[in-house]
């Protein structure tokens, strides 16, 4: 004869291990809201692992966000293409993940080391947790490499959280089950509202002055593209006398050359090393507007009341576009020295587009990725345990 028997076990609670893999400083930015909340739980084991993608701009944002990798990857010399360094990449981490045995992985974004993160995590049979799920263009190279990167990550993630609910339609499009997806929110929303809410002090440059914030880097603006912006950008700061320019130059060759040649010798324009992240949330407080093909300054600037010009022609964030506080305006000089006239011409241009708005989050993107992480890699374990035990027989 069978009968059910209960037993009763002390109970304890699960503690799962969660690895970052981190390569550049929007991704430290991103990620480290979600790892201090990871970390004040009491069922999560953290680690870090740095890829080396922007090795002097990563150890500055981890020690501004108090945080330390336990494995740094370090740059191969070699590793000057994305394919080198997916393949360098994933052979590291392939080897960590073996020795540590992870339950899961998470990365930020589109780049490289987010890729190889993916690639790694699934060839362990480890689940994989996307940050920054979902956003796409409507062409596989634009932005190169990574649109692509964005679509091949989807495959193979266990958990994508979406930063808008366009990004999560994106996903369902492509036959993602519901079930996998989060709209989270933005994470960099989390980081940028702690950090403006302590009021960090703006550059002295330029205090009168309706200051654009300059930053470029994309590697499909680089040769001709960018030298065309930055020639109307000067043309612009030459034409209009109220007007200058304070550009952190990114650590890329091909960029800060750029810069260099077009806009230097300018009283009115300057070029400074990399920021901090207090000292880029001041800068976008303190601009006039804001000049990028950056992601992460479509995102915070529009926060922040700020106009956003993108050098780009398309954008995998419409939804600031849509909202009216950003601009597309590619890089040819007309487009981008007429873009930069409206807005100096037009007050009424101006004040449609200097008004915060909060498409990508409300600053608590971090607490629903956390409670995510909890009901998939815990409280789902804890009720497979209890079935389990519950249809225990005995003979």
């Amino acid at each position: 004869m069978h009968y059910h028997r209960k037993e009763h076990f002390a109970h304890a609670i699960p503690v799962r291990s969660f690895v970052f893999v981190i390569g550049t400083r929007p991704e430290v930015i991103k990620l480290a809201p979600i790892v201090h909340r990871l970390r004040e739980t009491n069922w999560a084991s953290v680690r870090i692992v740095t890829s080396g993608q922007q090795s002097d701009l990563l150890e500055r944002a981890l020690g501004e966000f108090n945080l330390r990798p336990d494995l740094a990857i370090r740059h191969r010399r070699h590793c000057h293409t994305p394919s080198a360094l997916v393949s360098h990449l994933v052979s590291r981490l392939d080897r960590y993940f073996e020795l540590i045995r992870p339950d899961c992985v998470l990365a930020q974004g589109d780049t490289t080391t987010a890729f190889a993160a993916s690639i790694a995590a699934f060839y362990r049979k480890v689940a994989f947790v996307h940050v920054e799920a979902g956003l796409r263009t409507s062409s596989l190279d634009a932005p190169f490499p990574e649109e692509f990167h964005r679509r091949a990550i989807a495959v193979s993630t266990a958990l994508h959280c979406a930063p808008t609910s366009a990004a999560a339609a994106n996903l369902a499009r492509e036959n993602i089950a519901r079930h996998k997806i989060l709209v989270s929110g933005n994470t960099v929303i989390d980081s940028l509202l702690e950090v403006a809410a302590t009021r960090p002090a703006p550059p002295a440059d330029f205090p009168r002055l309706k200051t654009v914030l300059l930053t470029a880097h994309r590697r499909e603006n680089f040769g001709a593209p960018l030298q065309d912006a930055f020639a109307a950008i000067r043309a612009f700061v030459d034409l209009t006398p109220d007007a200058a320019v304070y550009f952190p130059m990114h650590p890329n060759p091909s960029a800060r050359e750029a810069a260099l040649d077009m806009l230097s010798g300018h009283p009115r324009i300057r070029l400074v090393e990399p920021l901090g992240y207090r000292d880029v949330v001041a800068s976008i407080q303190n601009a006039w507007c804001v000049v990028t093909d950056s992601g992460g300054l479509q995102e915070e600037a529009p926060a922040l009341g700020k106009p956003v010009l993108v050098l780009r022609d398309v954008t995998e964030r419409p939804e600031a576009v849509a909202s009216g506080v950003v601009d597309l305006i590619g890089t040819s000089r007309r487009g981008v020295f007429g873009a930069l006239l409206e807005l100096h011409n037009s007050p009424a241009k101006y004040a449609r587009m200097a008004r915060p708005v909060f498409p990508y989050g409300d600053g608590h993107a971090s607490k629903r990725i956390v409670a995510a992480l909890h009901r998939q890699f815990v409280t789902q374990d804890e009720l497979r345990s209890a079935e389990i035990n519950q249809l225990r027989y005995v003979s």
